[in-house]
């Protein structure tokens, strides 16, 4: 099955109506998420850092404007590198780190595949063909509830490998190291009937969570895990998943995959000044008073619009920073 790597908007919106809709809507601020980034604003107003990202923007015409990492200019990669902490990870340390992640849950090693070099030096990884087993008191099942995230997420590398982050060149479904398309492997390994790998492979998207600061960058990785779905129920089903399937799944990528400011919790560059004016009897005093928790570096004191996930075994948002320990 040809895989392409980048994913055209405007394929999206021409085969799959309102998805792309979905995929950017910020479930948090119930507007689109923007772009928190200043690298398209020579496109003009509507592409500045604090501006929403629009259908309009990124499709007709526009429709080459977001593309993969793999994709962009050296230049472009470099500028981000330094600008915004955006890092290049290949795809054999995302392997090798998801590796570690199940190595410690089945308590063996090689459960997926095994770490190689090539003979041009290159280090890669060679796909364990037979049925993934499970230890003693775990099941499949357990596998696919286990929760993942994936911090700063970027173009989500460490959820779903669709290509090689390194040369661009497509990876097969069966040989994909991600964490998501591991928890798809067992599902494809177990389940036969298409109710029951819906319902499995939702339970899986579920469990999966990552946030990224750059607007571009998170529609990718929101894109990156829709045609993972796609791509999925093609191969096992061998025709394409219905409209409402897709919107389903798409719903929980909106959820799972957010904007955040990982130092902060909150929407990116939502802390702001508070201008705070008292009436004397002679005049009007300003007081300007600066965010808490940036001063103090406490991700509790924040006056931006902290983040809301959801918590899927309730079907309630939640704070993500609630989640964390004092």
């Amino acid at each position: 099955m040809e895989v392409l790597i980048d994913i055209l908007e405007n394929e999206l919106i021409e085969k799959y109506p309102n998805i792309l809709d979905i995929l950017l809507l910020d479930q948090t601020t119930q507007k689109n998420i923007f772009w928190a980034t200043d690298n398209y604003e020579h496109l003009g107003d509507l592409y500045r850092f604090n501006s929403v990202i629009l259908p309009d923007l990124i499709t007709g015409d526009n429709g080459n404007v977001i593309m993969p990492r793999v994709h962009k200019n050296k230049t472009l990669q470099l500028s981000r590198s330094k600008e915004m902490a955006e890092v290049f990870t290949p795809s054999w340390i995302c392997n090798a780190q998801n590796n570690a992640v199940d190595n410690s849950w089945f308590g063996r090693e090689n459960v997926f595949n095994k770490e190689i070099i090539l003979e041009n030096g290159t280090k890669s990884w060679e796909t364990t063909k037979q049925k993934i087993v499970f230890p003693i008191g775990k099941d499949w099942q357990d596998y696919i509830f286990d929760t993942r995230l994936e911090i700063t997420c970027g173009e989500a590398p460490y959820l779903v490998s669709r290509y090689d982050t390194t040369t661009g060149e497509s990876i097969k479904i069966e040989n994909r190291i991600g964490l998501l398309d591991r928890k798809i492997r067992i599902i494809n390994e177990n389940v036969n009937t298409e109710k029951e790998w819906v319902k499995y492979i939702e339970i899986a998207y579920k469990n999966i969570y990552g946030f990224e600061w750059q607007g571009d960058s998170l529609l990718l990785a929101r894109e990156a895990l829709l045609i993972t779905f796609i791509e999925n129920y093609k191969y096992k089903f061998e025709t394409e998943p219905s409209l409402d399937k897709l919107k389903n799944i798409a719903h929980i990528i909106s959820w799972n995959l957010w904007q955040m400011d990982g130092l902060k919790g909150v929407v990116p560059n939502s802390c702001k000044d508070e201008i705070i004016e008292t009436a004397t009897f002679f005049e009007t005093q300003t007081e300007v008073r600066k965010c808490k928790g940036c001063e103090k570096q406490n991700i509790k004191s924040h006056n931006g619009v902290y983040c809301n996930i959801m918590d899927w075994e309730v079907e309630k948002p939640i704070r993500f920073i609630d989640l964390m320990k004092n």
